[in-house]
């Protein structure tokens, strides 16, 4: 039996109609009055143990009872309850699957620029030396490539020191796990051009343009502001997931939508674990797989100025 049959069998039963007084107010306390008897059952289970015989077979009934009420209430509001089935799976898979990675044996990230000329892509891998610097009265971060500057000094932007400084690493990590940012590609250059691909000015204006540019920052300051609270997000596991929708309505018109918010979720995660050790040695080395979907951190460094 599917959840449509289930949902039109379980209809005929129905003692208040829709249509007829409190035919909807009656089912939703139903729902209520149902999960408080799950919970006594379970009660009991703690008290009485291995005694309580009939545990299993008294939880299967309600939660029997609580699909049917579901089912009606799913009815009163003419949806269905199949669909409602799939959806839910969908969202638990957006919010907790993780991107298949394994083609012909060989991890591959997300590629939203492998059409475009060399000049404009971003590289698969990177290298990014992280550096504080004492300059005008205040600490300034620099980010460097072989050697070369890349993006301007950065301070916190901040009456105290919470180390926003270094907030290219966010940047950096949106691109190896989500193969995405704006910001990086506007900083990364290749012979003195930035990596905007301006071969499709379409594709430039929306994903690589001012917009998209300052999404990407006011997300990196959305997020700081919520890890700011949960102890810059040092043994959190999962993000808060009205936060990750959030994230995913402010990018459904560019081409990051694509990925999930379990995407977004290990973007922030691994970024915020290499941010954490970054603040706390004042720089270091950044090492960048686009293709594996990783970011790590070494201590050190080699082009500092």
């Amino acid at each position: 039996m599917d959840f449509r049959e289930y949902q039109e069998k379980a209809l005929i039963s129905d003692q208040v109609p829709k249509g007829t007084e409190n035919a909807i107010i009656v089912p939703l306390l139903g729902l209520v009055g149902e999960a408080g008897s799950l919970l006594t059952e379970y009660k009991k289970y703690l008290r009485d143990g291995d005694s309580h015989k009939l545990f299993k077979a008294r939880i299967a009934e309600e939660l029997g009872d609580l699909l049917w009420y579901v089912a009606n209430v799913a009815s009163k509001f003419d949806l269905d309850l199949k669909e409602i089935a799939q959806k839910n799976l969908d969202k638990c898979c957006d919010r907790w699957g993780w991107k298949d990675l394994q083609t012909e044996g060989k991890a591959t990230g997300y590629n939203f620029d492998r059409e475009f000329p060399k000049h404009e892509r971003l590289p698969r891998q990177l290298e990014v030396e992280i550096t504080e610097v004492k300059k005008d009265n205040s600490v300034k971060m620099k980010a460097f490539i072989d050697g070369e500057q890349i993006g301007d000094d950065l301070t916190n932007n901040s009456y105290i020191s919470d180390g926003y400084r270094f907030h290219d690493i966010f940047h950096l990590s949106y691109a190896a796990i989500l193969g995405w940012s704006p910001v990086l590609r506007s900083n990364l250059k290749c012979n003195e051009v930035k990596r905007k691909r301006k071969s499709n000015p379409r594709v430039d204006e929306v994903e690589d343009g001012g917009r998209a540019i300052a999404i990407e920052e006011g997300i990196s300051a959305l997020i700081f502001a919520y890890a700011k609270d949960h102890k810059f997000l040092e043994g959190v596991s999962a993000i808060d997931y009205e936060l990750l929708k959030t994230i995913k309505n402010m990018t459904l018109h560019l081409e990051v939508s694509e990925c999930s918010l379990n995407d977004w979720q290990k973007a922030i995660l691994m970024g915020y674990e290499v941010w954490r050790q970054v603040d706390q040695n004042r720089g270091g080395m950044v090492f960048l797989d686009l293709d594996g979907c990783s970011i790590t951190y070494q201590i050190g460094g080699r082009y500092q100025k």
